[in-house]
């Protein structure tokens, strides 16, 4: 004699008043905390089309009844600010930033990881010492170095001295420890070398990991202000952010155009994440901090 114990599916289970109680909590506290994360943006967008005086005001406005389109015009017209060419700067220096970047440090890490080379772990530490060092205590000596070879006010000045990223290294290293050894093994088969190998293999299929260091790079490139701020010491090689710096002064104060050109500096940065942000969430996750 045989007993069938018939088992409800987990489909066909129905959630009881806590699970859904706790669902609606969820919901409640993200919702919450979107609203609280868009609140900035709202703000620098409701102040980009105000006059300075609706900025000021005593009453609350949350919109102007009027926008101040004329406000997008005068930013690009300012004889003062060359706001255009700043963007056109800051989009070549992050640019090349990140190339170079991933150029480097890609090969580095996995030569690293790869390359046998008895003083491997040495040099390896000796990347991860370079993160221990404040970027306070190298500043000058690069700016020594940046103004004894003429790079002063030059693209050069901007993009070749922050180019090898310790951290970058370091995590390309880790990431290239837990690549597949087999398609490299089946490569060398084919007579690939090293770089063969690393070219042809190993860097079509980390896409999304270096994706991942690209937006990561390129974020923190845009954004940079000290090193641009010391070595941009003529208008035209003002980045972004120096001519955000120039509308808040210990003279002048333009508060509209100081927002609306926060506004336009805000908006590569967010195509880049909407269009990468896939490959950030994904890259991060293949980083592989073992080994």
């Amino acid at each position: 004699m045989t007993i069938e114990i018939k088992r409800k599916s987990p489909a066909g289970r129905r959630r009881g008043p806590g699970t859904r109680g706790g669902g609606a909590v969820n919901f409640l506290g993200l919702s919450v905390l979107s609203v609280l994360f868009l609140i900035p943006f709202y703000l620098i967008l409701r102040n980009a089309l105000s006059t300075d005086a609706e900025i000021t005001a005593p009453g609350w406005m949350w919109f102007p009844v009027a926008p101040a389109w004329e406000n997008i015009e005068k930013l690009f017209t300012d004889p003062s600010v060359p706001m255009a060419r700043a963007l056109l700067n800051s989009a070549l220096v992050a640019t090349l930033t990140t190339v170079g970047t991933l150029f480097l440090c890609a090969t580095a890490g996995y030569g690293l990881a790869r390359i046998p080379y008895r003083h491997a772990n040495k040099v390896f530490y000796l990347v991860l010492a370079t993160l221990m060092i404040p970027g306070a205590i190298t500043f000058i000596p690069s700016f020594v170095m940046v103004s004894s070879l003429g790079w002063i006010s030059d693209l050069r000045g901007l993009v070749i001295p922050t180019l090898f990223n310790g951290f970058v290294a370091f995590l390309c290293r880790q990431y290239f420890l837990s690549f597949p050894k087999e398609l490299e093994e089946a490569a060398r088969v084919d007579g690939l070398g090293y770089w063969g190998a690393f070219w042809r293999i190993v860097i079509p299929n980390s896409g999304n990991f270096l994706a991942a260091i690209a937006v990561i790079t390129f974020v923190g490139s845009w954004n940079s202000f000290l090193w641009p701020l010391v070595i941009g010491r003529s208008p035209d090689s003002w980045t972004v952010q120096v001519a955000l710096s120039t509308f808040l002064t210990a003279q002048t104060v333009s508060l509209s155009q100081l927002f609306l050109a926060a506004l336009v500096a805000m908006l590569p940065l967010l195509f880049v994440f909407l269009f990468l942000q896939r490959f950030l969430v994904q890259g991060v996750a293949q980083t592989g901090l073992k080994g």
